[in-house]
Formats: structure tokens, sequence, C-alpha cells
């Protein structure tokens, strides 16, 4: 039986090559997984179940195959899901919901030799840099339990930097992979819109703003895993160029010198933490010292036509969402089953108009044109990933009485002001965790890159990472304390 110490010191790919080596097997990879998920769990409230015998079954009926072989995986309750597998999206209103069968890239996780062993927490209908439900209450942050674990992928984020897997499945309508990451010093690549499959549920979620992925702890996890699950699934409506050569061939390899713009000033004009500011500091006396070009600027554009045009898509997609889900299960949304910020971006959301949208999405395809031509000039982009370290647990709250559906939006992304532009544009972009502040919570810069390049985006994630390693660092909450 492999000890919790030795288990939480490989990456997914270390603990595939072990199988692999035959010097252990899925089973007792899931046993130990499950030992941890027991351990650490009730301090995180990140897993909400765990599947031992549907995990166990699948072991013995199908032996994992693929680069992930024998991986315990953990799987978010929102857009994804899993065949058989309770399905909640952190909702009261969606609780109990049961899929019939696994999406696409479910099935593509699973041949990548992902074991599906539990679902992680997400905030309700995953509208939160944080994730705190009414329904089963805070995810911890595994560096300081009174602090938030980020959001959307909040669960997700705990559990991989608790030890517990090393990934897990998350997605990103607005930052929720690199909000986490940047919240639990992970890895967290955003894939180029439609990289992944989202089908068949959904051909765009958030009219394109959300993609599908995963939360890491290192660099090649990330690189190999998208290889591993990239590409349109059939009856796609987009499809983009495919990777010149595996990503996986990418770590490791030089990025040449390249030309990189950085800022730590926000469209949103919102005051950035020393702490975070500092970060990107660093970062760019690091990349110079590796024979980078660095300039200082960004895209400009307006923040208040920004954040006016995704809050009419988020709340549309919002009252979609609940209107599904209350068909689906026969009941009547309102306050009694739904936060209080929720139902008043679900009533905002039932309000708007076919022109609006079309609007709101008319002005994303202006922003991408201009945030486009930024990039001519540059390779990428380096920004804080968010503006604060780890936010106390609390302080954003989706359940508090008396907030309008706009200033809600307006309080997410203050949070996160640098995230949100990547997914209008449908850019790759990347949190790495390279700082900690003076008490240790972790601090994450993000990168982005040219539409459909990851390509650069791994090859300079990977230089940063042999530069400033990460993976020594662990939370006080670990599998292994």
């Amino acid at each position: 039986m492999i000890s919790l110490t030795d288990y939480s010191s490989h990456d997914g790919l270390g603990l595939a090559a072990l199988v692999a080596r035959k010097e252990v097997t899925p089973k007792e990879l899931l046993k130990a997984a499950l030992a941890g998920v027991a351990k650490v769990n009730p301090r995180l409230n990140a897993v909400l179940q765990t599947l031992p015998e549907m995990a166990a079954g699948e072991i013995a009926a199908h032996p994992p195959t693929g680069p992930f072989a024998g991986v315990p995986f953990f799987i978010k309750e929102l857009i994804l899901h899993a065949k058989n597998v309770r399905f909640d999206s952190g909702c009261r209103l969606a609780q109990g919901t049961i899929p019939t069968a696994d999406t696409e890239l479910m099935a593509r996780f699973r041949r990548a030799g992902l074991v599906l062993m539990g679902t992680t927490q997400t905030p309700e209908l995953g509208y939160n840099p944080t994730t705190e439900t009414v329904l089963f209450g805070p995810v911890h942050n595994p560096w300081d339990l009174g602090r938030s674990a980020g959001g959307s992928s909040g669960g997700s984020g705990a559990a991989v930097a608790a030890g517990i897997v090393p990934v897990a499945h998350a997605n990103d309508g607005g930052g929720s992979i690199r909000i986490p990451a940047a919240c639990n010093g992970l890895v967290g690549l955003k894939p180029t819109r439609d990289r992944t499959p989202t089908g068949p549920d959904y051909a765009d979620p958030l009219c394109g703003l959300a993609i599908e992925f995963a939360v890491t702890r290192t660099v090649r996890d990330a690189a190999a895993l998208l290889d591993a699950v990239a590409g349109p699934d059939v009856g796609a409506p987009a499809m983009i160029a495919p990777f010149a050569r595996p990503l996986a061939q990418e770590v490791g390899a030089a990025p040449g010198k390249l030309r990189i713009a950085w800022t730590t000033t926000p469209g949103s004009g919102e005051k950035i933490d020393p702490e975070c500011v500092k970060a990107v500091h660093e970062t760019v006396r690091t990349l110079e010292g590796l024979g980078h070009t660095l300039i200082e600027g960004g895209p400009q554009y307006s923040w208040d036509a920004f954040l006016n045009n995704v809050h009419v898509i988020w709340a549309a997609f919002t009252a979609l969402s609940v209107d599904v889900a209350a068909k689906s299960l026969n009941r009547q949304p309102g306050p009694d089953n739904l936060e209080a910020v929720t139902f008043a971006c679900y009533e905002d959301g039932k309000r708007i108009t076919a022109l609006e949208l079309l609007y709101a999405e008319g002005y994303g395809n202006m922003l991408s044109r201009s945030v486009g031509a930024f990039f001519q000039n540059v390779d990428a982009l380096v920004t804080p990933t968010i503006a604060r370290p780890a936010v106390p647990l609390g302080e954003i709250n989706q359940n508090k009485a008396g907030m309008t559906a706009m200033e809600w939006t307006r309080q997410v992304f203050a949070y996160c002001p640098f995230t949100p532009l990547f997914n209008t544009t449908g850019q790759p972009a990347i949190s790495l965790p390279l700082y900690a502040t003076p008490a240790g919570l972790p601090i994450g810069v993000q990168i982005a890159g040219r539409f459909g390049d990851e390509a650069t985006l791994i090859r300079l994630a990977s230089q940063l990472e042999q530069a400033r390693p990460w993976s020594k660092r662990k939370p006080s909450v670990h599998v292994s304390n």
C-alpha cells in the first residue's frame, strides 16, 4: 500500500508511471485517495461525495489505460457530468439531479485513464469567485482555513492543493480555473475557446465565455491532459486548429526570446494588493533574466461597457440554468431554494431581451478584435491573477439580502479584474503559483497568450516552473501532514 506521503509527492503523470511500472495498482491509488479524503476533507469541505464502489468496479471491469492510467480524479458539480453521479450545481433548486449519461469531456477524461472517485463543490450555479453555499457550507482554503479556496472551482482547487488528487476537473467562465489556482497555489490553465468539448448539452456555455478543463499541480500534467482531451466532439458548432505537435513536447522546450507585455493596472481601476503587484514585478525580473523583452502596458477598454455586457450574458445564462433545473425537477424557483443574489440574477436575466443579448455578443466581438490587435505586437501578457490574496470567508456573500444583480457582478469582477477579459476574447491564459505572501498565502500570476497558442504558454510556464519551482510548497492542511 502506498503511503499518503509518497502518493501525494507525485503529480498525475508520476502516479501513472508507478502504475505502468507495476509498483502500485490503480486500486491502491484509489485507497490512498479515499484515505486522503477521510483525513483532510472534514476540515476543507471540498469533496461532496466519494464513489468507492463505482470507482473500484470500473477499475475491475475496464483496467484504465492512457497517459493518466489509474490516477484518482474528481469532477466539479457544474456543466460537465457523469452517468449516475449526483450533480447538484451547489443549488437547492437543482439538488438531486442525476444525469443519465457522461458528457463528451467526461468520456475523454475516462479514456485518458483517470478514475472518477467523487465530486467537488461549486458555488451556486458557478457565479461566484469563492465557494460558499447555503446548501453545503464553505470550502476552506488548505493554506488558511479561515480564507476562501476561490471559485467557482474552489472544491477542486482545495482538493488538489491538499494532495487528495493531483488533478481535478474545473471550468472557467470568468476566471473559475485561474482564481482557485491562485488561491490554492496551483497551475490553472484556461484553454482557448472550443479547445475542449462541451457537448452534447452545450455548444458554447455562457455564450462562449466558459470553457472546461482542470486544475493541476504541475505544468506537465496540464499539457498532457489537454493533449488527451482536446478537439471538437461530434456535431460541434466550431473547431480551432489543432496543436502543431503535442503540448507535452512543449514542456521544457526553449520558448526563444519572447516579447512580453505586463501590467498591474486593471481596466476596473481597482486597487491591487501590494503583494500581487510585487509578484508581477518579480516575474518581470525573472523573465528579463531569462532573456525575454518586457514591455509595460496592456489592452485598453472601457470597464463599465465590459461589465455591462458581461452582466447581460451571465444574468441570461443564470436564468436559463434556473429554468432548466426547475423544469427538469418540477420545482418553482424562489428565495426558498435560491441564494438571494442568484435569485436577483435570475429575475434580471428573465427581463433581458434577445436584442440586448445580441448587443452583448456584438460587444464581445469588437473587444476581441481590439485585444487581438494588441497581441499582434506581443507574444504574451503578464498580470496578477486576482486583485488580492484569498479573501476571508464570508466577505463575498452570494446570499446577501438586498444586493442587486448588477451590484453582484461588480463585486465578483472587482476581485478578479484581470481574468474575465480572456473569457470574452477566448484566448488561453494560465495562472502560475510563483509567489507567496509573508504569511505563506499563495499568489498567482496570470499569463495570457494569443488565440489558439497554448504552446507558447506551456513553454513559458515550464520555463518559469524551472526558474521558480513551487512543487515543494505544501499547505498546512495536507494529506502528508
